[in-house]
């Protein structure tokens, strides 16, 4: 299976980023997590995107707070899937990242999850190399089946409850 690239900004980003951490774990997926900053290391962000495929990277996630410049950065030297994770700051509780994450030219994509979003962003990595990964896409399956008994099983608890006849 190819590996999942997880970048953030800045080391101040590890708490949201290890969701990510955690979910690509619970799959067993190979990752590699870096800190790289758009704005003070543009040459080794650089270099790393450049390298990410031959280096046995399927998809990039990159985590950033406030001008969140970096999944954009990424992605301009890529073109493998980038996924962006605009983390919250003190500064506009994270609208700014979450702007300056989602909105790249034509040509240059970035997927974007929710603030803070790390945990989708880790899936969506994974519903990407589960298109060439039929295990993968077969753990991913039985994990939402699993989510969706439990939610019958509230209703069921709900039901009982409340619906009185």
């Amino acid at each position: 299976m190819k590996k999942v690239a997880i970048i953030m900004g800045s080391e101040s980003d590890l708490p949201v980023v290890e969701a990510a951490i955690t979910t690509l774990d619970e799959y067993s997926a190979e990752y590699e997590v870096h800190v790289f900053s758009a704005h003070r290391t543009p040459v080794e962000a650089k270099e790393f995107s450049q390298n990410a495929r031959e280096n046995n990277f399927g998809v990039i996630i990159a985590a950033a707070g406030k001008a969140a410049h970096l999944a954009g950065a990424i992605a301009a030297n890529t073109t493998l899937p980038v996924i962006g994770i605009p983390v919250k700051s003190s500064t506009l509780d994270g609208l700014d990242a979450l702007l300056s994450t989602v909105q790249m030219p034509s040509g240059i994509p970035v997927a974007t999850v929710a603030i803070d979003g790390a945990a989708n962003a880790a899936l969506l990595a994974l519903e990407i190399l589960s298109v060439s990964d039929c295990e993968l896409a077969e753990k991913l399956n039985k994990k939402r089946a699993a989510a969706a008994k439990k939610v019958l099983e509230s209703d069921k608890k709900i039901i009982e409850k409340y619906n009185k006849k």
